[in-house]
Formats: C-alpha cells, sequence, structure tokens
C-alpha cells in the first residue's frame, strides 16, 4: 500500500537552510565571474540571420563567419560569463565575400551574398541580416579514373568504389568530396602494398549547363612489403612485448591500416604516453632500371615516449544522495611493467562508512557507523595467445550495505552483503571493435548491520560467462561531439557452469552524438535489457498479496536482487534516486519482524515499507543538449525516460517515468565532474495513475518531485 511521506518540520527547516546556502553560493559564484558590458561607442550583435538559404543549412553559412550572435549563459542570459559580441562593418564586409566562398565549395558558383542589413534596436544593440541568392547547383556528371589498368583487377575494383562512393554522380560538387576522394583512391592502394601511390584530381567545369566532369589520374607505384622494424625511446623496457604488439613482420606487404592498427595496439598497452610509427619511404628514382628492391622495401621507425610506469593514488570523499550518506578514502596503486613483459597490475581500496540514517531528504544527525569497503585487483597480461590479445584476472572483495528504501520506517533491518568476485578471460581491440570474453564468479554472503539477520537468508553463489562487445565510432571518447557508440552484453547463467541462477541477459545499449553548432552537442541514448530466468522469479512475478516467510520466497527476491534489472541515478533516469524506477513489493528479508506480523498497521502512518526488487524487462532513453560555457565549464539540459517490468519480453511504454532537468560539469584531467538535477514530469511517470506494483517517489522535503545526482563522467 502506499501512503504519502512521512512529514520532518525539522528536516524541512534544514533543506531550506542548505537551499539557501547553495543559492548563496552560485551568486557569489556569479558576481565573481561578474558581468560584461558592450564597450562604449560599440554596438552588440544580439542576432545573426541567413535568409535565402534553402539548399544550404543557415547553421553552416552562420559557422563560416567572423559576424556572431552574443552568446547567453544557458541560452537566457547575454553578458553573464560570456563577453559581448561587438559588430563590425568591415569585418560584416568581409563576411559576404566569406558566404560566397562558402558556397562556391559546396558546388553553387552562381551564389551571391546580396546584401548585409543592420537593423539597430537601440543605442548598444543591433540584429544583422545576410541575404543570399544560392542560384542552381553545378552538379557532377562523370567520374573517371585512369592509371589502373596495371593493377589487379580486384584491386583496381576497390580503388573505383572508393572514388564512387565519395563523389555522387548527379549530386552538387562539393570541394570537400572531390578531396576527400583522392585520399580514399589513395588509402585504398597503400592499405594493400603500393606504399608511393600518387593520385591527380582534374574537374572540368561546363557552367553553362552546370555540370562537372571529374578525372582522377593514379600512379599506383611498385607494390612494396615491410622491412626491418627500428624501435626509439624504450629506456628500461622490454623490446620484446613491444615488438609482438606491433605485429609488424618484414616482408609482409605494406599497408597503412596495419601501421594505424600497430600504434593503436602500443597506446592500448597503456604504457606509453605518445606512439610516432613513420614509414621511411625512400624517394623514388626517376631511372626507372634503377628501381629494384631496394625500393619496395619500406623500412618502419618506432619513436615511443613512456609515460609514469609506477602510480600511487590517494584521496577521498563523501557521498550525499537520497538513499545514503557516506565518507570514504581512495587508495590504488598502478604498475605497468609488473615483473617486465609489459604487465599491467593495479589494487584498488576504498574504505567507507555509512552515516545511517543521514540522507539528503533526511538531515539528522547519524546514529549508527556502518563499515563499507571496496577492495578490487586488476591483472593484465598483454600477447596473450597473440600479438594484440590480453588476458586478465580480476577478483574483488567488497563489504555493503543494502541500502534501498529513501525513506525506511525507523525500526528498518539493515542488510549487508560480503561478496568475493573474480572474472578471468580475454579481450581484444580490433580498429574500432572490441571484444571481451570472460568467465565471473560472485558468492554474497549476508549479514545484519541493524537488527537481526532473516533466518532464511543463505549465501548465494552465482557463475556466468560474458561476452561483451562494442563498436565505437565516436571522434572522442571523454567529449564526444559526433559519432555513435553500439554496446552489448550477453551473460549466460547457471546450467553447466554451476550455481543458484539459471538464467540468460541480454542488453544493448546504442549512443549517439550530433554537433549543432561550435558549442552545442546533442546526444541520445537508448538500452533496452531483456532477463530470462530459468529457475527463479515466479514469485516476483506473480507478487503474491500474503506475505509470508519462506526460504524460496526469500531466495527469489535475493537472486532477482542480484540478476535483475534496475533504473533510476546519475546514468540513468536522472529524476529519480538510485534504483527508484520498477516494481517494489515487501521484502522479506528486509521488513522488520514486527511488520511481517501486522503489516496493516506498521506500514500505515505515512509509511511505506516496499522496496525495489528489480525486473526482467527494462527499457531506458535519454536526450541531452551539452553547452559549451567557458574554459573548463559547461552545462547540460536533459530528458530520461525508463521502466522496468517484473516480467520478461514486456516493454511498457505506458509507464515512461519521464524527467527533465538541467546540470552543470566541470573538466578535470579523469573526466568532467557532473551535478544534475531531474524533475519528475507530473502525468509523465505512469499514464492513467500509479498501479499497485509502484510506490509513489519520494520528494524533496519541499514536496517537490526532484532528485539530485552528482557523478564523474558524462552520463552516457
Amino acid at each position: 500500500m502506499s501512503q504519502p511521506p512521512r512529514s520532518a518540520p525539522h528536516s524541512q527547516r534544514s533543506f531550506v537552510s542548505l537551499l539557501a546556502s547553495v543559492l548563496g553560493v552560485l551568486a557569489l559564484f556569479v558576481a565573481l565571474l561578474g558581468c560584461n558590458t558592450v564597450p562604449r561607442g560599440r554596438m552588440s550583435v544580439d542576432d545573426v540571420t541567413v535568409r535565402g538559404a534553402k539548399k544550404i543549412d543557415d547553421g553552416d553559412v552562420k559557422d563560416k563567419i567572423a559576424t556572431t550572435e552574443s552568446e547567453k549563459l544557458l541560452g537566457l542570459f547575454r553578458g553573464l560569463i560570456y563577453e559581448y559580441s561587438v559588430f563590425d562593418w568591415n569585418v560584416l564586409q568581409r563576411d559576404l565575400a566569406r558566404v560566397e566562398a562558402f558556397y562556391r565549395s559546396k558546388g553553387y558558383y552562381e551564389a551571391h551574398a546580396r546584401a548585409g542589413r543592420v537593423h539597430v534596436k537601440n543605442d548598444r544593440h543591433v540584429r544583422v541580416e545576410i541575404i543570399v541568392e544560392e542560384g542552381k547547383p553545378v552538379l557532377l556528371r562523370s567520374v573517371r579514373i585512369e592509371g589502373l589498368e596495371d593493377l589487379p583487377k580486384d584491386l583496381a575494383d576497390i580503388a573505383r568504389r572508393s572514388a564512387e562512393d565519395t563523389l555522387s554522380v548527379g549530386a552538387p560538387f562539393e570541394e570537400e568530396s572531390f578531396e576527400m576522394a583522392l585520399g580514399a583512391v589513395r588509402r585504398a592502394l597503400s592499405d594493400r602494398g603500393y606504399a608511393y601511390a600518387k593520385v591527380e584530381n582534374d574537374a572540368t567545369v561546363d557552367i553553362v549547363r552546370h555540370e562537372v566532369d571529374v578525372v582522377l589520374t593514379v600512379t599506383p607505384g611498385e607494390p612494396c612489403i615491410f622491412g626491418p622494424v627500428t624501435i626509439e625511446g624504450l629506456g628500461d623496457l622490454p623490446e620484446a612485448p613491444v615488438r609482438r604488439a606491433l605485429d609488424l613482420e618484414p616482408g609482409a606487404t605494406y599497408s597503412e591500416a596495419e601501421l594505424d592498427s600497430a600504434q593503436q595496439a602500443l597506446l592500448d598497452l597503456g604504457v606509453f604516453a605518445s606512439v610516432d610509427i613513420t614509414p621511411d619511404l625512400p624517394a623514388p628514382s626517376p631511372d626507372r632500371s634503377a628501381r629494384g628492391a631496394l625500393e619496395r622495401v619500406v623500412p618502419v621507425k618506432v619513436k615511443l615516449e613512456p609515460s609514469r610506469l609506477r602510480t600511487i593514488r590517494a584521496g577521498g570523499g563523501v557521498e550525499l544522495d537520497a538513499l545514503k550518506s557516506d565518507v570514504h578514502g581512495i587508495f590504488g596503486w598502478e604498475h605497468r611493467n609488473f615483473f617486465g613483459g609489459l604487465r599491467t597490475f593495479s589494487v584498488r581500496f576504498k574504505p567507507g562508512v555509512v552515516l545511517y540514517p543521514l540522507r539528503i531528504n533526511n538531515i539528522e544527525a547519524p546514529n549508527r557507523l556502518l563499515p563499507e569497503e571496496r577492495l578490487r585487483i586488476d591483472f593484465r597480461q598483454p600477447g596473450f595467445i597473440e600479438a594484440r590479445t590480453n588476458a586478465f584476472i580480476r577478483p574483488e572483495f567488497n563489504v555493503q550495505a543494502l541500502m534501498l528504501d529513501p525513506n525506511p520506517p525507523p525500526n528498518q533491518r539493515v542488510i549487508g552483503y560480503a561478496e568475493a568476485r573474480n572474472g578471468i578471460g580475454v579481450d581484444r581491440t580490433y580498429r574500432r571493435l572490441y571484444g571481451a570474453i570472460s568467465h565471473n564468479l560472485q558468492v554474497a554472503y549476508p549479514f545484519a548491520y541493524v537488527g537481526e539477520r532473516d533466518p532464511t537468508l543463505g549465501t548465494l553463489f552465482i557463475s556466468y560467462p560474458e561476452l561483451i562487445t562494442s563498436l565505437d565510432f565516436r571522434d572522442n571518447r571523454v567529449h564526444p561531439r559526433k559519432g555513435f557508440y553500439l554496446l552489448n552484453t550477453l551473460q549466460v547463467a547457471g546450467g553447466p557452469f554451476g550455481g543458484q541462477a539459471d538464467d540468460v541477459k541480454v542488453q544493448p545499449d546504442l549512443r549517439a552524438y550530433v554537433s549543432v553548432s561550435k558549442g552545442i552537442v546533442f546526444a541520445v541514448r537508448g538500452s533496452v535489457g531483456l532477463l530470462f530466468p530459468r529457475n527463479y522469479g515466479e514469485q516476483v512475478r506473480r507478487r503474491l498479496s500474503e506475505f509470508e516467510l519462506s526460504k524460496a520466497r526469500t531466495r527469489d527476491y535475493q537472486l532477482t536482487f542480484f540478476r535483475g534489472f534496475f533504473s533510476g541515478g546519475p546514468t540513468s533516469n536522472r529524476g529519480y534516486p538510485l534504483r527508484g524506477v520498477g516494481p517494489h513489493d515487501v521484502v522479506p528479508f528486509i521488513s522488520p519482524d514486527a511488520e511481517i506480523q501486522r503489516l496493516g498497521t506498521a506500514c500505515g502512518n505515512g509509511i511505506d515499507c516496499r522496496t525495489p526488487t528489480g525486473g526482467f524487462t527494462l527499457w531506458e532513453a535519454s536526450a541531452e543538449f551539452r553547452f559549451k560555457i567557458t574554459g573548463p565549464l559547461s552545462a547540460a539540459t536533459f530528458c530520461d525516460a525508463s521502466d522496468v517490468s517484473p516480467r520478461t519480453t514486456d516493454i511498457r511504454l505506458n509507464r515512461p517515468h519521464l524527467s527533465c532537468g538541467a546540470g552543470g560539469r566541470y573538466d578535470t584531467p579523469v573526466g568532467p565532474v557532473r551535478l544534475d538535477i531531474g524533475y519528475r514530469i507530473p502525468g509523465m511517470q505512469v499514464i492513467g495513475g500509479l498501479p499497485p506494483d509502484e510506490r509513489r517517489p519520494e520528494t524533496f522535503p519541499l514536496g517537490i518531485p526532484i532528485a539530485v545526482s552528482l557523478g564523474i563522467g558524462e552520463a552516457y
């Protein structure tokens, strides 16, 4: 049964004081940054409009000119943080020439930037209009490639397709595509042995008919092979594992793609700060009779700059969210040449204490300290089985409190788990494709932090192989501006692998990024999770109304908690706390004994005893705009939606749990520190009203349906 949250006058006063302090700090921050003003005697550009741009996006045109609009903080306020963009007549006149040059590069040879109009709003602000007449585009009529006659037919066909994939007959003739075709044909040949391949391009433009004919002339040169590989800058590092990772065999067919792959393989070792691989191409002899085997052999030079091999980390932090607050330390040690061979060995230890029951929506002095710790060891062996396959072993030992309820009853027991895990497997990167396969063993022993441990609780053994694959076409892993990233996780537990859980679990995840303008990126994410349990989950699916103590019921909820899906939190649905989206139920091993005997009375008076149980079908969707502010500061506005169902293959779009909000980011060497505030949109949580299998989300003491999350790195 779901009831409104309990009133907490003292918490409200504390929260109001906290909110006032935060707003005061923000006001001081803005004051320190200062407000900019329009220089005396000058005018600010408030708006730039391009009229007449039909075939070319006006945003692309504005990106090419120097007259720009004065930027707004969060798209609302001018003069805060950003300086005003000052209007200059001379710059505007040069911009007209820039617009015409840009149109010519896109195939519009008759385009004219006819006028630059300036509308004076007052003595300090103007609007600028640029009037464009695009004219007819010059279309690509034909593409001809010469010089491929002496090449093998399959290679000649590949070169032709490389040009045709870049230059589309019948499309406007773009200079960028023209140059890209030259590079694509040359790369098609240099990836297949022709290190000296040259490609020249020529275009004949018929202005009257608005058509152009393109001719690419190829000089392939002689086929080449790799010669000796020399390595510089190793210092005290061993040479053998570096050569193994390079995987460049003298006598093999020359390939620029192999050189790129070798460079990435060395960087993936994590030992080198920079890697420069250069083919030593001697100048071709003008005397054809002097050309011979010496010219066909291409030596390779590798210049390396090692990074620091040993690293010690020490630090700490605090966590305050809707579920708990804690204070913790962080200690780590890493060696990137452990016992030689460029093996990596790292240890990370995170001890801490939970300040119970202090939470962001329950500001009161803690009366218990719940110790926690996370210990992880990571060992990697490069060059396992073959040159670029790595083996890894990742044992862990964790002790943590099971904090699920943002508003627990006063006598609720707090369960903890001492958990030992180990993953052993191999991984490999091939260009933009990554794959890892491993076997994982998980042992979880339950105990009680507060109260007594439920007698039906037992130790869990879970064993499963896992296959992780990803395809990464992002331009940058930390700050992507364009491209996409596809990730998939597949696990098969139980059966011949043993353990108490028998299931199949799969979750694909797609992320895409579009650069809207110089300082704005649009990012989207979508994910679906499917779990097919074979020997548990019946209690969760049936949602029995009676409250009974049994090992079968407890085992069902235990396994679903460890294997099921949850949604909500800083990397999921940001309008909800961690695990806040999805089915809730009275879980036997969490609810206190008094409530087991008299559930109806104990769970009234504003107390909802239900906690997240996890589910078997998940969907999540997110979209956000990311804005660059200045230096390391940036901001984002977002909308997230998600749902978790207690049934298999049950995607419920009528339960969007929609939340929207905004946040700020501060860039650091380990990624952006991110603060997000998500607001749950009224009426868009569950269409038709809250169902009996969900619990009403907790609110801040002022009754605001929001969640605050803090993390490192972008949400996706």
